[in-house]
């Protein structure tokens, strides 16, 4: 059983401009992974994911579709929702920026931040895009078409002049950098460290964290001209869900600070910067861990509405299945890389690794104690050293993939697994329980048990990638349904019980017969 029993793991909250796309559903899946893989090993897990409904975008958006704020923010928030529905996601909590407690929190931070002297009024000059909610210097400006200025990200950017509440974020170069030195780890992964530590070393401009051009904001405390800076509000939903403003409650002891920030990479500043000096400025304790990964293209183009080829996550869904896209997305790309979205690369995954490999070892290990045993676990004999490897091989996992999940090495545990199932289909080629039904019955049997206890290994450990299919792998199994976490791979009292009735076996990972097969290679 792990030391530490609680784990405390985040999205980005969403924000509701727009609908959800394959990139909100990238995060929240490796979130979901993650969460589940640590409740599977023994932890106490809180998932947070939610929605940013404030800010002038959200403001523009919901005059331009002709409702209010509110009534705008209720309504996409749902889809988000609806994608955790539909991608099977086991969120602990669905946070909202608009919910009285979100509102408490922020203005609570605003006031230790008042208290601290880290916050002053001012007047703010300079270049904003209204579409990154972001500030940004000159020289960080490109020139687009007609000479407009745009921001890094490409949005464009318009000149501000207005009061503002100004967050002493300069004051906080020094301790930021001697934060990132003694904790290397905060920044994941190496390359982004690198990118957030120098732009820090170049230097820090205070931050404006208040608007007077809007209203759709929380109420800056004692002075209702002023809406806090989205971004201050945002970022703070990852304590209120913890239970700040009440630090000494059981929930805020518990599970602050996170273990883990998973971002996009465009929003990785904010998070490993401005937040972090927040949080110290506040005197409370900063994330352990900020993850930011990489963008997804389709087909070898960037996604964008223009080019109409968004990627909508139930549209994978329906066409070639929950498990099947949840184990695509992990699987495809190192995580925290930049990735294509190929169908031909989906497909060839599924056909070859889900299909031949996952899917016939249970198929033809699993028919064989059907057609030669009637479906009953056989009694196995004295296991030989190739058995005996083979059930190690997968016993092993549990501690084999627990340093790559907290590295957020999606794809190295997947591969971690699949070196396990292309070596039992290996076995099964090599030990011929075909052949030994008619030259030694009892050797046979003992095959087939090897084989069965080890894809119900494989099936525990498959769960926080693929849980609907690898339920469906320990059911075929007769694994009890109390009997399924990390700790009874290993557990003897957990193994398959010689004697115990197997369900008629089932296609699980059937072969993709879709018209990208017919394309592929």
């Amino acid at each position: 059983m792990p030391a530490n029993q609680s784990f405390y793991i985040t999205t980005p909250i969403y924000y509701v401009n727009d609908d959800p796309h394959i990139g909100h559903a990238y995060t929240t899946l490796a979130c979901d992974a993650l969460a589940r893989f640590k409740r599977l090993d023994g932890y106490d897990v809180h998932f947070l994911t939610g929605t940013d409904e404030h800010g002038q975008k959200v403001e523009k958006a919901a005059a331009d579709a002709g409702v209010d704020p509110q009534a705008f923010t209720e309504r996409v928030s749902q889809r988000f929702r609806q994608l955790a529905d539909d991608m099977g996601f086991t969120h602990d909590d669905f946070i909202r920026t608009t919910e009285p407690r979100h509102i408490e929190a922020a203005q609570a931070i605003w006031k230790r931040l008042i208290d601290r002297g880290e916050i002053y009024l001012g007047a703010y000059e300079g270049w904003y895009a209204i579409r990154d909610e972001a500030f940004y210097a000159e020289s960080e400006l490109t020139k687009g078409a007609d000479d407009e200025k745009l921001a890094p990200t490409g949005a464009p950017v318009e000149w501000v002049e207005e009061p503002s509440y100004f967050f002493r974020l300069s004051a906080w170069q020094d301790r930021l950098l001697e934060f990132y030195e003694k904790h290397p780890d905060f920044i994941a992964p190496n390359s982004r460290r690198n990118e957030v530590t120098s732009f820090v070393k170049g230097g820090l401009q205070d931050l404006s964290v208040s608007r007077v051009s809007f209203k759709w904001g929380v109420p800056v405390p004692d002075d209702a001209d002023h809406v806090m800076y989205v971004w201050l509000d945002a970022l703070t939903n990852y304590i209120t869900a913890a239970g700040f403003p009440d630090t000494e409650s059981a929930s805020y002891k518990k599970f602050w600070p996170a273990d883990v920030h998973m971002v996009g990479k465009d929003i990785l500043r904010f998070h490993a910067v401005y937040w972090p000096a927040f949080l110290m400025a506040a005197e409370l304790d900063p994330p352990k861990r900020v993850f930011a990964h990489g963008w997804w293209t389709n087909e070898g183009q960037k996604i964008s509405k223009t080019l109409g080829n968004v990627i909508k996550p139930h549209d994978l869904v329906e066409r070639y299945g929950l498990d099947q896209t949840r184990y695509f997305l992990l699987r495809e790309v190192p995580f925290g890389n930049d990735g294509d979205f190929s169908r031909e690369s989906m497909v060839t995954r599924m056909n070859s690794e889900l299909a031949n490999d996952y899917g016939n070892l249970a198929q033809r290990a699993l028919s064989m104690i059907a057609k030669n045993l009637k479906g009953i676990a056989p009694e196995p004999g004295a296991f030989t050293e190739d058995d005996q490897a083979m059930l190690n091989a997968a016993g092993e996992l549990p501690a084999a993939l627990r340093p790559l999940m907290d590295a957020q090495a999606f794809h190295e545990a997947l591969e971690r697994i699949w070196v396990v199932i292309r070596a039992a289909n290996v076995y099964v080629d090599r030990q011929a329980p075909w052949v030994l039904r008619k030259t030694d019955a009892p050797r046979m049997g003992t095959v087939l048990y090897v084989l069965a206890e080890t894809i119900r290994r494989l099936a525990i450990m498959t769960q926080p990638f693929m849980p609907d299919a690898s339920a469906k792998m320990l059911d075929a199994v007769a694994s009890p349904g109390d009997k399924r976490s990390f700790g009874d791979v290993t557990d003897t009292a957990a193994m398959l019980a010689p004697g115990a009735e197997l369900p008629k076996p089932q296609p699980i990972f059937p072969r993709y017969q879709g018209e990208e097969e017919g394309e592929g290679a």
